[in-house]
């Protein structure tokens, strides 16, 4: 988990990006936690939508999503999930090159 203003600053990132990958009436299979693998890679912060037809809770998708090695749920909201992985090489949110509230 995140330290506390880490995660401040990844929720107040988190506000203004659209949903990255959406979760439909097949629920968290594994080409979903592909696409989200890919993009937290890709992005490192992501929002991650629940359709109504998804056939698990947001609890149960977001503790599905974040058994992965780093990931890390910042924030549950609603159907909108938000996920955070530092990026290996560069990271954006932490270290030197970290942005500051």
């Amino acid at each position: 988990m995140p330290s506390t203003p880490l995660r401040r600053l990844l929720r107040a990132s988190g506000h203004a990006l659209q949903a990255v990958v959406q979760i439909g009436k097949s629920g968290t299979n594994q080409g979903v936690v592909a696409q989200v693998t890919r993009a937290l890679f890709d992005h490192e912060l992501i929002k991650v939508k629940l359709a109504r037809e998804c056939p698990e809770t947001r609890f149960e998708v977001a503790e599905r999503l974040g058994q992965g090695p780093g990931v890390n749920v910042v924030q549950i909201l609603g159907r909108m999930i938000l996920l955070y992985k530092r990026h290996p090489e560069q990271p954006r949110f932490e270290g030197e090159g970290a942005r500051t509230l």
